[in-house]
């Protein structure tokens, strides 16, 4: 049997750790053991993109490009290799062309050797000029086809999109099975078919959700696959990819035996045992079967149970993965990997969550349908077209071409005091509220919020202590005490309450102040909404007698609150986060506000956005209405049902 030595790619220090502790290893978690990655002798490491740059930005306080230059540092011998979106560059869009090209230009002069281009609807449109940048740095581009089971995705459909990928000149490419579905049979009649079309070096991603991998690894090589990827041990397998330790053994005695510095191994699996007791993402370490019926990869996975568990619905994990298969078929089969995996993970939570079906879209899912995100392998359900754009018609063409450039505005919106170096500009294209939080804390770190770990962003937030409850808990007294509260809270000055036969009048200060506050059944404007309704804030003078305030945690501030109240009809209502995320009251950090106190909006219109699962969900009126108070500062998180304004139906 003819063969010749396997070559690996460790995915350690980027896909391993994505997969497994939800993208938190930090660059001193690296450091340590960065040597003896130099020595094991791989064809390349995999250590940046993906989600890495994110991560690093939002959760870390670490910048993603002192990472890469400091990992090129230490690793002489070994290709240093990214994972790169295409036109989504290391994003959740599509992002303009002289963002995607800075982007290869800085990151080639860092230190990546190897660019693994793919586009998560293998639209070849969104990787042409990331192809073509990359050839322009004399970097190797390697292209991606990712690897997805639905009635479209044929051997015939992966031939054809992989010739259009060689057409761009690239230099290899990827079978990219973020979910671990790559069957053995699938794996050699698919590289057998792209070995007789390409005549180009063929490299295997397999994930272990499934527990195929190292069968689909094996029936590749046997196939004519050139490359693996594999993880150290202490990273591997589960969600992950298979240990190199366990797949250097299959190859032994076999025409494709490979070499590989097992000593440097085992330092590097003692390090990486030591901390992965408190890194690991419960609920990663599975073989899960019923992968290849939702096809969710294992960095979706372990964000999803994280994200899950914050919006406080962990319980409902079941539900969204029955779902997910749902929406992927109405979205037109699209492969899940990023973006589209939050794009269709994200819809599959909020339809559970909503209780009604696309109730909730969330501002990415619109721009998919809308086509923004390329074409997908199959048509979208025209009835969810329908519903999601109403009227509006998909766009043509390649979706970067309605982009204007990115660079400018970056240069014109960031300020010159938060810049050290020119690759932030880059940054802050890409993502511009993590980026400038980011620059605001390495400027003073004193003053802004230290990086989070998974610790603190998984345990439970501490209960508030509940307030005094009085010496009587007879309901009606509780009652009576309740609605003096929310009389104190509203300003209003007089409220009659009356169910049945029970009537309650509630009156502060002197008979000349006296209004009277209207309480009725409200309509909820969206599925944000409370179903109770506000009392009206009062515009009579202060009252004579003081009230005796609520307890600081049960009392809602405004940033606008020391504004003139505005005066209303008698009827406002509640808008309130529909989940648990972080509100932005703007599109981008120097944007103007969506709204103001004292506007009048329309059906439609963006009230605010909610940030979930590194999505924003737009969240729209859907009556006319006057917005009252804005409770909510830019950038705070918020809770599940937290009330975020209070508007007033016109």
């Amino acid at each position: 049997m003819e063969g010749k030595p396997i070559k690996f790619t460790d995915t350690t220090l980027r896909d391993a750790h994505q997969s497994l502790w939800a993208t938190r290893m930090s660059l001193n978690d690296m450091l340590p053991v960065l040597e003896q990655f130099n020595r094991v002798g791989y064809w390349s490491l995999e250590m940046w993109g993906g989600a890495t740059f994110d991560v690093c930005l939002r959760y870390l306080n670490e910048d993603p490009w002192e990472r890469l230059s400091v990992i090129r540092k230490h690793i002489k011998n070994t290709q240093l290799q990214m994972l790169l979106r295409g036109q989504n560059v290391v994003g959740y869009r599509n992002y303009p062309d002289d963002v995607l090209e800075e982007f290869i230009n800085r990151a080639a002069e860092r230190g990546i050797d190897v660019f693994r281009i793919f586009d998560a609807l293998n639209d070849v449109r969104n990787l042409e000029k990331a192809v073509e940048y990359v050839k322009k740095t004399g970097k190797h581009a390697q292209g991606t086809l990712c690897y997805a089971i639905s009635p479209v995705h044929t051997i015939e459909y992966y031939v054809a999109r992989a010739r259009e990928q060689k057409e761009l000149g690239i230099d290899s490419i990827c079978i990219k099975d973020m979910a671990g579905i790559l069957s053995p049979k699938m794996a050699f009649e698919l590289v057998s078919a792209l070995k007789q079309e390409l005549k180009l070096e063929i490299q295997v991603h397999c994930h272990s959700s499934s527990g195929m991998a190292v069968a689909a690894y094996l029936k590749a090589v046997e196939a004519g696959a050139d490359i693996i990827d594999t993880a150290a041990a202490a990273l591997a397998f589960f969600t992950s990819q298979p240990a190199t330790e366990t797949m250097i053994a299959c190859f032994q005695g076999t025409p494709w035996e490979t070499r590989l510095n097992f000593d440097a191994l085992e330092t590097i699996n003692q390090h990486f045992e030591k901390l992965s007791a408190n890194k690991c993402i419960p609920g990663t370490k599975v073989v899960d079967s019923m992968v290849i019926v939702h096809q969710i990869p294992g960095g979706m996975a372990s964000n999803l149970l994280a994200q899950l568990k914050e919006q406080k619905a962990e319980h409902r994990l079941s539900e969204v993965l029955e779902e997910v298969p749902r929406v992927r078929e109405d979205l037109g089969y699209p492969p899940l990997v990023t973006p589209t995996s939050q794009i269709v993970g994200v819809q599959a939570v909020m339809n559970v969550i909503a209780g009604e079906r696309y109730k909730i879209v969330p501002k990415e899912v619109k721009d998919y349908v809308k086509g923004l995100y390329g074409r997908p392998p199959a048509p979208i359900r025209e009835s969810i077209v329908k519903k999601i754009l109403g009227d509006e018609k998909p766009i043509k063409g390649r979706p970067a071409d309605k982009l204007e450039p990115g660079l400018p505005r970056a240069h014109k919106e960031l300020s010159r005091d938060l810049v050290e170096k020119e690759e932030d500009y880059i940054s802050y294209a890409i993502f511009p509220e993590v980026a400038l939080k980011f620059f605001q804390w390495r400027k003073n770190p004193a003053k802004t919020e230290e990086p989070k770990t998974v610790a603190t962003e998984t345990k439970p937030k501490p209960e508030l202590t509940p307030p005094p409850k009085p010496v009587s808990e007879e309901p009606g007294i509780r009652r009576l005490r309740s609605l003096m509260e929310l009389a104190s809270l509203h300003s209003v000055v007089e409220l009659d309450w009356e169910i049945g036969e029970e009537k309650i009048r509630i009156k502060r200060g002197p008979t000349e102040q006296l209004k009277t506050a209207e309480i009725t059944p409200a309509v909820p404007l969206r599925a944000a909404e409370t179903t109770t309704p506000v009392p009206p804030i009062s515009t009579a003078e202060p009252p004579v007698l003081p009230s005796t305030p609520l307890p600081s945690e049960q009392r809602t501030t405004s940033h606008a609150a020391e504004a003139a109240p505005i005066a209303t009809t008698g009827k406002t209502e509640q808008i309130t986060s529909p989940m648990v995320g972080t509100f932005y009251s703007r599109s981008r950090p120097e944007a103007p506000p969506f709204v103001e106190k004292g506007d009048v909006v329309e059906p439609g219109e963006t009230l605010c956005i909610v940030e979930a699962m590194k999505l924003m969900n737009e969240i729209q009126a859907e009556k006319k209405c006057r917005i009252i108070e804005i409770l909510v500062k830019d950038g705070e998180s918020v809770e599940y049902g937290q009330p975020l304004m209070i508007v007033e139906p016109l």
